[in-house]
Parts: C-alpha cells; sequence; structure tokens
C-alpha cells in the first residue's frame, strides 16, 4: 500500500530537532519506511528512516543516482546546505564506472598506509595537543583536541608538514562559519593549500596519499587529484572529530568504561561501537535521485527527487540490531559508514585514528573527568552532523618536568592496549 506524505514536512534543523533528534526521527517514521522532512528553510526531501530500507537504497546503484546537479536550482546558493550538495566532480557524486574509477584511486592508496604508522602517526599529535593544555587542569577537548587532531593527520597522510596543519585546521573553520566573509576567507585558504600541495608533490613524490593518488594507474588529471583530496577532508574531518568527542563523551559519563583491575572495564572500541550506533557522527546525508519513478517500501517517488538516508535513524530502527545493546560491541552493522559502493573508502582508517587518539588522552590523562553532567552537553545545529559543541573536561595538572621527560602517566585499565613506543616527534614513522 502506498503510504502518502504529511503536507508539512518534520523539520530537521532548528533548536527542537537540535535538541531532540530522535523526536524528530520518531515523527518522520510514523509517515512510513520514508518520510518527508525539511533540512534547510525551504527544502524539502524525502528521508529514509527504516534500516532495512536504507539497506535496499545504498546498495541499488541501479535505480539510484548520486548526480545532484539536476537538483541544484531548488537549494539557494546561500543555503549552510550548498557545500555538501553541491555536485563536484569526485567519487561523491560519481555513478557507475566513473565512480568505480575514482573510488579505486582512494581504496588502492589508502591500503597502502601502514596501520602501524597511522597510529603512531596519531600519537605523535595527540602529544602535541595534550601537552599544550596538560598543566591547566582543564579543556575542552572539542576544540582543544578532537577537532583539530583529524586535520592534523590527514595533512601528515597527504604529504605536508606539520607546519601546514594549522592552515588547513583556519581554512576549515572559516568555511564552516556563518559569516559569509570567514566563509570565503575559508575558501581562499583551502584553495592556497591545494595549490601548494599539489605544486609540492608534483615537484617531489613521497609515501603518502597524494603521491598514490598522482601515479595511479588511472591516470588522474591535477583537478581530479585535488578533488579526490577534498572529498577525503570533507568527509573525513568532522564525522571524525564528532566520533572522538562523542565517544569520550560516552566514556567519561559511563562507569563501565573505567573499572580496576579486580573488575575490568569495557574497552575502547567498545565505546567507539556504542557512538557509532547511538551517536552517528554523519547523521543524514547519501543523497540518491530515482532515475524513474518508484515506490519505494510504500512511498512513490518521482523521478529526480532526492532522497537522504538518516543513519541516525537507521541505527536506532526497531529491527536495525538485536534488543540487548551489549550486542553492538563489535557489531559493525551499523550504517555510521554508510553501505554498498559508496560505503566510506577509509572506514578502517577512521576508527584506527580515533581508537589511537583516544587511548592516548586517557593514558595521558588518567584521572580526566567530565566538569559538567552529560545531559547537559549541547550539539551544534544543522541535519547533517551530531557535534558536540563543548565537551569540558578536569583532570590533575602534569608538571612541567614531566612534560619534558615526555613520558605519559600509566594508563588506567581501559581494556586497550598500551601505547608502544616513546612520546614526541621521534616516535612517529608517519608516511610524511
Amino acid at each position: 500500500m502506498t503510504v502518502t506524505t504529511p503536507a508539512v514536512p518534520v523539520r530537521l534543523h532548528g533548536p527542537e530537532h537540535d535538541a531532540q533528534p530522535r523526536r524528530s526521527y520518531e515523527l518522520l517514521r510514523l509517515q512510513g519506511p520514508v518520510g518527508l522532512a525539511e533540512i534547510s528553510p525551504g527544502v524539502v526531501v524525502h528521508v529514509v528512516t527504516d534500516y532495512r530500507a536504507a539497506i535496499d537504497l545504498l546498495h541499488d546503484t541501479h535505480t539510484w543516482s548520486k548526480d545532484t546537479r539536476p537538483w541544484m536550482d531548488q537549494v539557494p546558493p546561500d543555503s549552510p546546505l550548498m557545500p555538501h550538495v553541491q555536485w563536484r566532480p569526485s567519487l561523491f557524486f560519481a555513478d557507475g564506472a566513473q565512480h568505480a574509477h575514482l573510488r579505486s584511486v582512494i581504496t588502492d592508496s589508502f591500503s597502502l598506509l601502514d596501520p602501524h604508522d597511522v597510529r603512531n602517526l596519531t600519537f605523535r599529535y595527540a602529544d602535541t595537543l595534550l601537552q599544550r593544555f596538560a598543566e591547566d587542569g582543564e579543556a575542552d577537548l572539542v576544540a582543544q583536541y578532537a577537532q583539530q587532531i583529524p586535520l592534523m593527520v590527514f595533512n601528515a597522510l597527504f604529504g605536508m608538514p606539520d607546519e601546514y596543519a594549522p592552515r588547513l585546521l583556519k581554512a576549515f573553520t572559516g568555511m564552516v562559519s556563518s559569516d559569509p566573509g570567514q566563509a570565503a576567507e575559508g575558501a581562499q585558504s583551502l584553495n592556497e593549500y591545494l595549490t601548494s600541495l599539489y605544486a609540492t608533490k608534483a615537484r617531489q613524490r613521497g609515501h603518502d596519499l597524494t603521491s598514490w593518488f598522482i601515479d595511479h594507474p588511472n591516470g588522474l588529471s591535477p583537478e581530479d587529484v585535488l578533488q579526490q583530496v577534498i572529498i577525503v577532508l570533507g568527509a573525513g574531518n568532522e564525522p571524525l572529530a564528532n566520533l572522538i568527542a562523542s565517544t569520550l563523551a560516552r566514556m567519561l559519563s559511563d562507569d563501565r568504561y573505567f573499572g580496576t583491575l579486580t573488575s575490568g572495564s569495557l574497552p575502547i572500541q567498545h565505546a567507539i561501537d556504542e557512538a557509532l550506533w547511538n551517536d552517528s557522527p554523519l547523521a543524514n546525508y547519501s543523497l540518491h535521485f530515482p532515475r524513474h519513478e518508484v515506490d519505494f517500501h510504500g512511498t512513490v517517488i518521482r523521478a529526480g527527487s532526492p532522497v537522504m538516508v538518516s543513519y541516525a535513524a537507521a541505527n536506532s530502527c526497531p529491527h536495525s540490531n538485536p534488543p540487548n545493546e551489549d550486542h553492538r560491541s563489535g557489531n559493525k552493522a551499523h550504517l555510521a559508514f554508510a553501505a554498498g559502493p559508496h560505503a566510506c573508502p577509509a572506514r578502517s582508517t577512521a576508527v584506527l585514528v580515533a581508537t589511537a587518539a583516544i587511548e592516548r588522552l586517557t593514558s595521558y590523562l588518567p584521572d580526566i573527568r567530565l566538569t559538567v553532567p552529560a545531559t547537559e552537553l549541547a550539539y551544534h545545529g544543522g541535519p547533517i552532523y551530531r557535534s558536540l559543541t563543548a565537551l569540558p573536561a578536569a583532570f590533575t595538572p602534569l608538571q612541567p618536568a614531566h612534560r619534558r621527560q615526555g613520558n605519559p602517566p600509566r594508563q588506567r585499565p581501559s581494556g586497550s592496549s598500551e601505547p608502544t613506543g616513546p612520546t614526541g616527534p621521534a616516535s612517529a614513522r608517519g608516511p610524511v
């Protein structure tokens, strides 16, 4: 039976949604597996909230296209959605052979990364950030840690010296600003960074992603290479920062994660899995467009109409997972990284970086704790990301002499392995 959607779409933006996103998803489910939602003022799309429907859509490349160009005239040029939906010549918006052509460049290149190197590289940048506030006894783990470490790691993985990482952070901070001037300045900074990146790697290759993109047998043009860099940065930065922050929020507010040697405690990976299931760092995305009119899980969708997948809603769908949440640990069936041909090609690297960043912080500051109840934590607005605005924490300050020795305190039992090797820049055998 065909579902008739209500005249008023559910709003996935604004204070009410930001405060209670699950309530928004419940309202959408009342419409059926596919509901109608406003994701920005005047921009209405279908949203898939059902887990099985999401799986069907994400695997069906014959019915659905990722090309946003026919729909772009329905998005106001100044809409905050524009940076996320504007078509680019990258694998995000490609179909069929072109998508496979571009995706193989990224998957092949990421497969060349040594996980041990990536882990040690993350430790090195974690130490750099931790040493900046370890003496203070307090920190905002979002602004001072989670938001910075992904771009520091990506900057190195793409083959640029450490001094370029602040430029990359400044560019991305500006681009997401609501101030048009700052957004334009951020875009200009990113263009300058990309120009320097390509010129450096074109002149001299290295053991890095950019060099592998350039030299891949698929033969990408300079523009194609940079478009893939942009997609990796855009798709990897904020979701990874959100994952680190939300996992830390979960660990620091749940006694199960910090036990004693006799009682044991849950490992970091368990907390990451719970965060991916319950607080998907990319809440709603995966825009698709049917190539022809389709009756999809009871909802008739016209050709070319936008359909978005709600990872957050699908993960909390009644039949998305076993009723006992403990069964989720180690269960990778969540949709936080999407699924099918367009699933995140760097999933394992993202989880590796998040795990290493969290492991280093909890070993460096073993008595770290939240300074506000978890129920009082606030989130940024928007339909796409689920982002903490801040994560205030306190801990016993480290003495300067201890910092100079470069040895963080003994890790409290968190179920993860002890970081190996010395701290500081000499410990990283990264790809730069």
